[in-house]
């Protein structure tokens, strides 16, 4: 295989770029869809023996000046309602209405008032911890290829995907009720792991070409690129096919952290070649460009 993919360097910026563009359309448009991990608030779930949309029940409890997060079929007839925080009072009103609705054919099954179990300053802490981790990847990667290009290139990729992976978990929330919470979380901080470790394994084939064959960066890159394909994209398959399993399987639980990780495995897969790289050849046509019209 012999592509020479750093002629459509355009093109896969255009796709990175309309791609976060609609995540930061969505951002500005409806906001985070945060979860009861960082907003709290109550959880009522029922069980129904008569077919009720889920867009009929959150109009009716609406109706009542309550605020509804999300309603989430959980599967058999059951029906999760995340709202604002309300009291018992509040709830035997709520399952008042909805027993209207259901035509008395429903039973409750739990209801409970949670607090956000990730406050104010775990936030800030986190980051912090992002920044300072970022930093160090910067400067681990400028020293381990003698460059400070190959360590922020590196860094806006790992950047890259954070934004298309909270980009479109926005839309999502907007269009499928998906929420940010702690395992969200945890997918973010394991998919830029994943991201920065793609990129090293590309970069670290074009030093090896460059220190054995010389060239121009373009044409260094292209063969990196084509030598580690093929290994990125069986990696990646594998990992993709586990988690569309997740997705499909995996129950309500899990399914958006499954979702989460698919989307950052997608965008890490894509991004080391295709943004990390890019940049990097970029950065350096430009460099050399700048210093030929300094001499």
């Amino acid at each position: 295989m012999n592509i020479k993919w750093m002629k459509f360097r355009p093109v896969y910026f255009l796709i990175s770029g309309i791609v976060i563009i609609i995540g930061i359309y969505s951002l500005l448009t409806w906001g985070l869809p945060l979860g009861v991990d960082f907003k709290g608030g109550s959880i009522v779930e029922y069980r129904f023996e008569a077919q009720v949309s889920g867009e009929e029940l959150s109009g009716e409890v609406e109706k009542l000046d309550v605020e509804v997060q999300s309603v989430v079929d959980t599967g058999e007839g059951t029906r999760l309602l995340r709202l604002g925080t309300i009291d018992k009072a509040k709830k035997d009103e709520i399952s008042g209405k909805v027993s209207e609705l259901a035509q008395g054919k429903l039973t409750e099954l739990r209801f409970e008032n949670v607090g956000p179990t990730v406050g104010p300053e775990l936030v800030k802490k986190t980051l912090i911890a992002l920044a300072i981790s970022a930093g160090s990847i910067l400067l681990w990667v400028a020293y381990q290829f003698k460059s400070i290009k190959f360590g922020i290139s590196a860094v806006l990729a790992m950047i890259h995907d954070s934004f298309v992976l909270i980009g479109l978990f926005t839309l999502f929330g907007h269009l499928f009720g998906a929420e940010i919470d702690f395992l969200f979380v945890t997918a973010l901080l394991t998919i830029l792991s994943f991201s920065v470790h793609d990129t090293i394994v590309v970069y670290d084939r074009i030093r090896e070409i460059r220190k054995k064959h010389g060239g121009e960066i373009k044409d260094i890159a292209d063969k990196a690129v084509n030598e580690t394909m093929r290994r990125s994209i069986n990696n990646s398959v594998t990992i993709i096919i586990m988690l569309l399993s997740l997705v499909i399987f995996g129950g309500t639980t899990v399914k958006w952290f499954a979702v989460a990780l698919l989307i950052g495995t997608i965008s890490g897969t894509y991004s080391s070649p295709f943004v990390a790289v890019p940049l990097l050849v970029t950065w350096d046509e430009v460099a050399k460009k700048i210093n030929l019209r300094k001499k």
